[in-house]
């Protein structure tokens, strides 16, 4: 009976060491995961920045319009809308869509020919390659 507590207290005992020599060989953490580059993930930081920055800021250059997100679209191009704010079944002033992985985005409409246009571009161009806050 001695003999076989000996011999499993061995196992165990070369058990735990080869765990350890091998638990010692492993990195210390594992590398960060990139940021998600699929259109979905793409057009919801760009939802999420002019949510913010633009329309929920108070920003006095967006108060004339509404963000019309639809990001679940069946057609694989997530977008975003911006609308007249009292008329936002009419045709959108800007569309922002993506699709894709990597995601290919596209932004388009006249609100883009306006002064403001330059800088809906770069703050959509900083949202989609993961840059967070406001200008």
């Amino acid at each position: 009976m001695r003999a076989a507590a000996f011999i499993r207290f061995m196992a165990t005992a070369g058990s735990v060491a080869f765990l350890t020599l091998v638990a010692g060989c492993q990195t210390e953490s594992p590398p960060a995961p990139a940021s998600n580059t699929a259109a979905l993930a793409t057009m919801e930081r760009v939802a999420l920045g002019a949510n913010a920055c633009w329309f929920k800021s108070g920003d006095a250059a967006f108060k004339p319009y509404r963000l019309a997100p639809e990001l679940n679209s069946f057609s694989g191009r997530p977008r975003i809308l911006i609308v007249k704010r009292n008329s936002p079944e009419s045709r959108p002033l800007a569309v922002v869509q993506a699709e894709g992985h990597p995601a290919r985005l596209q932004a388009f409409g006249p609100l883009f020919s306006e002064t403001v246009g330059a800088r809906m571009t770069a703050d959509i161009k900083r949202w989609a390659a993961g840059g967070t806050g406001c200008r």
